[in-house]
């Protein structure tokens, strides 16, 4: 699933492309919007929160996205050929007199007034790529989850705002903490959750989510069950982690994050 660094840069090189021109063309391809028009309307940016994506146009509108698992949006000339997959999948087309926004397996399409968006973000966590981020206030989240592990809770998005699998698994790695590791265990929250603000903000405007510092083995235990860690050459431990509302999976080096209960 994209994280919160690939929904940020797809958020910067749309707007940088879209935001101050006109709709000429706005295809949703959602049955249940088919007669929504916002042609002619202007897009005045395009931002994102957390793993979501929105459109603000004119007339106190947004158009509101979400990638989920593999779900993408590409940006074309007009005359170019769309790469981005068969157009069965295309799911979204705006286009100006200059681009075209070709939206590809959105799961989430939907245009919200300022009271929708007011209410999608009041479901959110802060989001944890917004420069002026309260570290604090996430942490103050995550303690009110005690008996919660670690790994869980930092997914969920209710309690803080585009970490995804990957830079959570990371993130543990690198503070050395197990994923299944009850929130009340859990020493220095503040340095953990800063360790992964930092870990995103590195790669989100070149869209490697790389915590190695090595992009051609860009992960120390994300995805890499049964391989030898990087650093000690312990095997790699994969398992289910099912404290909160979903199960979700978790990877971790059993000697460098030993369990604490």
């Amino acid at each position: 699933m994209p994280e919160g660094d690939t929904v940020w840069l797809a958020a910067r090189r749309l707007d940088d492309c879209l935001a101050g021109d006109v709709l000429t063309t706005a295809d949703l391809r959602v049955p249940r919007l088919a007669t929504v028009d916002l042609v002619g309307r202007t897009v005045e940016g395009v931002r994102s929160y957390g793993k979501h994506l929105l459109f603000r146009l004119s007339g106190a509108l947004s158009l509101h996205t979400h990638f989920r698992m593999d779900g993408s949006w590409h940006l074309y000339r007009h005359g170019r050929t769309w790469r981005g997959g068969p157009d069965w999948q295309v799911r979204a087309v705006l286009a100006t007199e200059q681009w075209q926004a070709v939206g590809y397996r959105l799961p989430v399409v939907d245009v919200l007034d300022s009271s929708g968006v007011e209410r999608l973000l009041g479901t959110l966590g802060p989001d944890i790529l917004d420069d002026n981020v309260d570290i604090e206030d996430v942490v103050d989240r995550l303690r009110a989850h005690p008996d919660r592990a670690i790994g869980d809770a930092l997914l969920d998005q209710s309690i803080v705002a585009g970490f995804g699998l990957i830079y959570v698994t990371e993130t543990l790695y690198l503070r050395g903490i197990a994923p299944l590791t009850p929130l009340h265990c859990v020493p220095e929250l503040p340095a953990l959750v800063t360790t992964g603000r930092d870990l995103m903000r590195a790669n989100r405007g070149r869209g490697a989510q790389a915590s190695t510092g090595n992009l051609r083995a860009q992960h120390y235990v994300y995805g890499r069950a049964g391989r030898p860690c990087l650093r000690c050459g312990t095997r790699i431990r994969f398992g289910k982690q099912a404290s909160g509302t979903f199960v979700r999976d978790a990877y971790w080096c059993p000697y460098c994050q030993p369990a604490t209960v």
